[in-house]
């Protein structure tokens, strides 16, 4: 199995094109590449993945992207940056947001039923008397009520306009009714599909591309994959009875708002870069064709969490369970690994691929193979592990508010001072109810028996515009405290914790 040379690309996501260079990672970047590279070998070698690409964006850049095998076994070509494959259901995204652009533009309501931009689903027959009627929400958050479709669904993808239609006329089953669970439906983004195309008037496909890839310099993407040339397209295939079979390649239809894009890595990660550009929440003008607050709504769960053991891959022993729930495109996942994470999977007839973004580090991973059903999650999540832990990636903190500095100074000084009452025009009402005046005093001088004086000019770590922790170097030990400051204007502190760092 052959490998392409490693690449590495300035691609800002609002670029009109990127440029491809090589370069020299340092140390212990490149020590950390070559664990990617090594958990992406193998999994290519485990998997009999003909052909595989990943790549890591990081602060608006894909720093790391390298091909693995080949496009198609006739030719051999080798899998490079450039190389377009199906990503299936990671399309799921790019609907969600045209669907939120179009309510941003006032075009439809979420909360709105969507027969109400869809005439065919009128007459529909619902599982209870009280089922709620299908809200545009429960088609983008999987709470409609329909029944997991894998993979009934990606064989729909070439399913002709009219076809869906008479589908929809006669009216489709239902597996329980609306808002009671979340079951992951390819018909229910099939169905936003439709919306875009009724309330922007141009077909969907059209509307996606004019809407996102175009604007972020997504050329060679689309739903139209024989329109792409033949040299550098991705054939898929499947690996049954000990080789590899050719997958025929599924035209566009009425289901490619569901799965249907077909991207290069250089591309995608212009996606990942613009994503990833919406957090942290900041004054800045919007770069980008949606706003920011509106791709930071993909990952606004729907309200039905669903626990996992631990993460996918090899997170090792003592590694923390997750709780994910469905957002917009995006599963939406916290634990102690990553923080919040935002991951979808693809799978495909002929095709595999992932992808993970962490915004607090504003780190993202991705892969695509060429094999039926590939499921790289694994060695994306496996590849954000071994990088996230290097100091390069750093999370991105939010910025330190003058209110939140100005209270911390106090709880300096207060320490110094050991006492409270010279800062009491600095505190809330209930600060001195909760513990008071003489009793603060005798805390304080407890605290500075067991460690001594305290360097308090240490940098705060915001955890909001008002809350922060930090961590003191003192004569004998550690401090370590959080100061939180009450909702009044001017804000004022409501509670100081200060505790000895244990050995």
């Amino acid at each position: 199995m052959s490998t392409s040379r490693v690449f590495r690309v300035a691609a800002v996501f609002f670029a009109a094109a990127s440029t491809m260079v090589t370069a020299q990672a340092a140390q212990p970047e490149a020590t950390a590449f070559a664990k990617v590279d090594e958990i992406f070998a193998d999994y290519a070698l485990d998997n009999h993945i003909p052909g595989l690409v990943y790549g890591v964006v990081s602060n608006g850049r894909l720093i790391h992207v390298r091909g693995i095998g080949v496009q198609d076994l006739e030719s051999r070509r080798p899998v490079t940056a450039d190389t377009l494959f199906r990503i299936a259901s990671m399309t799921k995204a790019f609907t969600a947001l045209t669907i939120l652009k179009l309510r941003d533009d006032g075009k439809l309501q979420l909360d709105a039923p969507a027969e109400t931009y869809v005439p065919e689903m009128r007459g529909w027959k619902y599982p209870t008397q009280d089922s709620p009627r299908i809200r545009v929400r429960d088609l983008l958050n999987h709470t409609a009520g329909f029944v997991t479709d894998d993979p009934w669904g990606d064989r729909q993808t070439p399913l002709p306009e009219a076809e869906f239609s008479r589908l929809l006329r006669e009216g489709v089953p239902f597996t329980r009714a609306p808002t009671t669970a979340w079951e992951y439906s390819n018909l229910g983004y099939a169905l936003l599909g439709r919306i875009v195309a009724n309330v922007s008037g141009h077909p969907f496909a059209d509307t996606i591309t004019q809407t996102l890839l175009k604007p972020l310099g997504m050329e060679s993407s689309g739903f139209f994959v024989d329109a792409a040339p033949r040299e550098r397209r991705a054939l898929g295939y499947r690996w049954e009875d000990d080789e590899w079979r050719l997958e025929p390649t599924m035209a566009h239809g009425a289901f490619g708002a569901m799965g249907g894009i077909q991207t290069s890595a250089n591309d995608y990660a212009r996606w990942v870069a613009y994503l990833l550009s919406a957090w942290p929440p900041r004054d800045e003008a919007n770069a980008g064709p949606v706003s920011r607050a509106s791709v930071r709504e993909l990952g606004q769960g729907s309200g039905f969490p669903r626990g996992f053991p631990q993460r996918v891959g090899h997170p090792g022993q003592g590694a923390c369970p997750l709780t994910t729930s469905y957002g917009m495109g995006f599963h939406v996942s916290v634990g102690c690994d990553f923080g919040v994470t935002l991951s979808h999977g693809g799978g495909y007839p002929g095709y595999g691929s992932h992808i993970l973004l962490i915004p607090q580090k504003g780190l993202g991973v991705f892969a695509f193979a060429n094999r039926t059903y590939a499921g790289p999650s694994g060695a994306v999540w496996d590849a954000a592990a071994a990088l996230s832990t290097e100091d390069f990636f750093k999370d991105r903190a939010p910025p330190v508010s003058e209110e939140l500095a100005r209270a911390y100074r106090a709880v300096g000084a207060i320490y110094q001072a050991g006492s409270v009452t010279g800062a009491q025009d600095q505190l809330a009402m209930n600060f001195l109810l909760d513990r008071d005046a003489a009793g603060w005093s005798r805390d304080l001088a407890s605290l500075k028996k067991a460690v001594g004086d305290c360097d308090t000019a240490a940098v705060i770590s915001p955890t909001g515009a008002m809350t922060g922790d930090f961590k003191w170097r003192c004569t004998h030990g550690r401090l370590t405290g959080s100061v939180l400051l009450a909702p009044t204007k001017p804000a004022s502190i409501q509670q100081i914790k200060l505790e000895v760092q244990p050995h």
